[in-house]
């Protein structure tokens, strides 16, 4: 029923000045639109509303993410942002954050945003 209709993305946030700072100049998303709730994104064709909830408490696991050619690349464009990708204990990751995926051989890196969201960026193998 819904498989042809276009998806839309919701991201969260309390601060919206600073986090729209973080996805407009920092990550480089094209505004498409903006409302009394929320600012909206083109995401390749897909749209992003990144809303405000005053109370928002971001969750642990990833939210958002993006399929990358080049990991390395792309976390060199994010580290020249002011970017740093989060280590996680236990997890292996190299020195950059890249974790490799045992069975498939995908590379992923975390990030977060300004309000604690949890971004990825994965390069399949």
């Amino acid at each position: 029923m819904l498989g042809t209709s276009p998806p839309v993305c919701f991201v969260l946030a309390a601060d919206m000045a600073r986090a729209r700072s973080f996805y407009t100049d920092t990550l480089g998303l094209t505004e498409t639109g903006e409302d009394p709730f929320a600012v909206s994104y083109d995401l390749a064709g897909t749209t992003l509303r990144l809303t405000r909830i005053e109370d928002h408490q971001p969750g642990p696991h990833t939210v958002l993410g993006w399929q990358v050619t080049d990991i390395e690349a792309a976390i060199d464009a994010l580290a020249a942002k002011g970017v740093q990708m989060a280590i996680y204990d236990g997890y292996g990751q190299d020195a950059r954050g890249v974790w490799t995926h045992p069975g498939s051989g995908a590379k992923i890196a975390w990030f977060h945003d300004p309000e604690g969201n949890n971004l990825s960026l994965t390069q399949a193998p």
